[in-house]
């Protein structure tokens, strides 16, 4: 992939949100700044209706922390993987995006085109307070319940498993939506039956599991283990229907696993952060993580490796290259 930085604003992804002509700023997440339309420069209404503008940084955070260097075209591979993804499981639930149409034109409505490519007008929806995780590898946080109860989230899990380890069946571990800086906390289904009913808790539960059950089986047979997915889902105001969000199945919410490199009982190696993290926490960054101290900004070698890692990502699961 051809680097895509412009040459005069090498960091024009990476910071607060951007001046777009006919989008106003409303909220940065990690990585994704929200924009509304700027409805006097179209008459009051926007063409597509009640919609927002999602669009992906190259800003990368770990450990809680948005990180001060960024991943150069980080935020074209999550908007063009989710795209990916969301044409994948059209059939499986609908999802967000109204328009990717980009346009030089300020204030027509479209897609503005400095951020094209890593940016979709979408939806707005009524985001339910819930992260929807489905898991069929035991690593991460999960790992870290086994470990302490033998379970993940209230479900039973078999003895013996070890980092890595493939479960007997797909499992639902939602987790609360945290803040930016702070941690997401894994929940009982019951809990999340008593925060948003029992009628949506089921549902948000058989669509992410019938998700990665779809997913998990497209990547298998392109060579990638998906260990795991972050979900989140909101409600059309307009049809009440539930409908899939923000990115998919995407290295920043997913764990993807090379299948000929998985090895229970070790750490995988893995196409997202992971680079990023093993260096935050190596003598080498000289960054302790207990600190209130923000981390120290990424030597080039780990920017490279990471953006590598991004990509091969992508190259590998749709079996394109990024342009």
């Amino acid at each position: 992939m051809t680097d895509t930085r412009d040459a005069d604003q090498p960091d024009a992804f990476a910071g607060g949100p951007l001046d777009l002509p006919g989008w106003r700023h409303v909220y940065s997440g990690k990585v994704r700044d929200l924009y509304e339309p700027d409805l006097p420069t179209l008459g009051g209404v926007h063409p597509l209706g009640d919609v927002v503008l999602v669009v992906a940084s190259d800003r990368i955070s770990a450990y809680d922390h948005v990180l001060s260097t960024p991943i150069p075209d980080k935020g074209v591979v999550l908007t063009q993987l989710s795209l990916w993804w969301f044409d994948q499981l059209a059939d499986v639930v609908d999802n967000h995006v109204v328009s990717t149409e980009a346009s030089a034109e300020p204030g027509d409505g479209l897609v503005p085109d400095v951020v094209a490519g890593r940016a979709m007008i979408c939806r707005r929806l009524e985001m339910f307070p819930v992260e929807c995780v489905a898991r069929g590898y035991l690593t991460g946080s999960g790992l870290a319940e086994y470990r302490a109860s033998g379970e993940v989230t209230g479900i039973p899990l078999p003895a013996g498993l070890v980092d890595g380890s493939r479960l007997p069946e797909a499992i639902f571990t939602p987790a609360t939506k945290a803040e930016v800086g702070e941690h997401d906390e894994n929940v009982p289904f019951e809990e999340v039956a008593r925060r948003i009913g029992d009628d949506a808790a089921v549902r948000l539960r058989d669509l992410t599991l019938a998700v990665y059950s779809r997913a998990e089986q497209i990547a298998r047979e392109r060579g990638v283990i998906l260990a795991d997915t972050k979900l989140e889902f909101g409600v059309d105001p307009a049809t009440g229907a539930t409908v899939l969000g923000d990115e998919v199945l995407t290295p920043d919410s997913s764990r993807f696993w090379p299948a000929d490199e998985w090895e229970p009982g070790r750490s995988q190696p893995s196409f997202d952060k992971q680079v990023v993290r093993d260096w935050l926490t190596s003598p080498a960054s000289g960054w302790d993580r207990a600190s209130d101290v923000p981390p120290p900004a990424l030597p080039a070698e780990v920017v490279e490796r990471t953006r590598d890692r991004y990509l091969e990502a992508y190259e590998r699961l749709t079996g394109e290259l990024l342009s």
